[in-house]
């Protein structure tokens, strides 16, 4: 688990995170509402935030392939 210490990983997971954070944000607008005005923003914040938190765990768990231990 040295990797934790390499500035190259937090990078790399933060990178991941943000996407995965975006890709939740993204794809949860049209399963929220109809129309733009009914959308929970609230619901599609905390689900996309818990998304990214879980990217961030499971980078730390599993290590990333893309970082050299």
């Amino acid at each position: 688990m040295g990797y934790l210490k390499s500035k190259e990983f937090w990078e790399a997971a933060a990178h991941r995170a943000i996407r995965t954070f975006c890709q939740v944000f993204v794809s949860s607008i049209p399963t929220s509402a109809a129309i733009i005005q009914d959308v929970n923003w609230a619901f599609i914040l905390s689900a996309s935030g818990l998304a990214a938190i879980i990217s961030i765990v499971t980078s730390i768990a599993t290590g990333l392939p893309e970082v050299e231990e």
